[in-house]
């Protein structure tokens, strides 16, 4: 076991992981205003995802969260009021409504892929490409394997 670095302290490490997140996301959602897209958060990233191509209804969506179904019910309402997400009857069940991305939920998911992609190309003229692939690449492993997950809204907040 390595022995530890008083200069570096271990509770910097999460902190300093958590800012680099938070500095790309905060770079997000400025570019998304500039792009058209004001009233998207960062939840919603995770909501539109969560959603996917078939859609889900807002129980399922709470479940793939980790949150209640009244916050996913609101977090549905917001994103329905903004045309990201639409309502409708389930065709294989009259009893349920399905939520489903919107073309405007779906180019705004596309636009995130771009901005993500033209970050991570500024992270890599600032700290070299060699190092941001060694980056992703630590970091993939020290993560579980299942490191893409939509439950971060209700681990943070729960």
């Amino acid at each position: 076991m390595a022995t530890a670095d008083p200069t570096r302290p271990g509770f910097q490490l999460p902190l300093l992981l958590l800012a680099g997140f938070r500095t790309l996301i905060d770079d997000l959602h400025t570019e998304l205003a500039r792009e058209g897209h004001p009233e998207l958060r960062p939840l919603h990233g995770f909501v539109l995802q969560a959603v996917g191509a078939g859609g889900t209804t807002a129980t399922e969506l709470g479940q793939r969260l980790g949150i209640s179904k009244q916050a996913a019910g609101k977090t549905v309402d917001r994103l329905v009021a903004v045309g990201y997400l639409e309502r409708v009857d389930d065709p294989s069940d009259a009893r349920r409504r399905l939520v489903r991305v919107t073309p405007r939920g779906a180019e705004g998911l596309r636009r995130s892929a771009e901005i993500f992609d033209r970050l991570r190309a500024q992270w890599a003229d600032t700290l070299g490409p060699e190092r941001v692939t060694a980056l992703e690449d630590d970091l993939r492993t020290m993560a579980s394997a299942n490191w893409f997950r939509l439950d971060v809204p209700g681990w943070f907040g729960g």
